[in-house]
């Protein structure tokens, strides 16, 4: 990506189903497949998403999101042993 930004481009608004969609030229594209918008006033802001990075919590956060929930119980695990206070060292 340039340090410099691209001028402002015209560009037509058109209808795609009951949505109101615009066109992103190749120099205005981010990179993804998401992206955030806001309005402020009468200008949209419209700001690519971050992938979560593999090692981060929010790696870990977007990997868990995928996942079922369990419905099982967890097994009792100290189930069969001593007290701690039973163990001599």
């Amino acid at each position: 990506m340039s340090s410099t930004l691209p001028p402002p481009r015209h560009v037509r608004l058109f209808r795609n189903g009951a949505n109101q969609a615009v066109r992103i030229p190749r120099e205005f594209e981010l990179p993804g497949n998401e992206a955030l918008m806001r309005r402020e006033g009468n200008t949209l802001v419209i700001e690519a998403v971050s992938p979560p990075q593999k090692g981060t919590l929010a790696g870990l956060a977007a990997v868990l999101a995928t996942m079922d929930t369990l419905d099982e119980d967890f097994p009792d695990v100290d189930l069969g042993l001593r007290p701690l206070d039973d163990i001599d060292p």
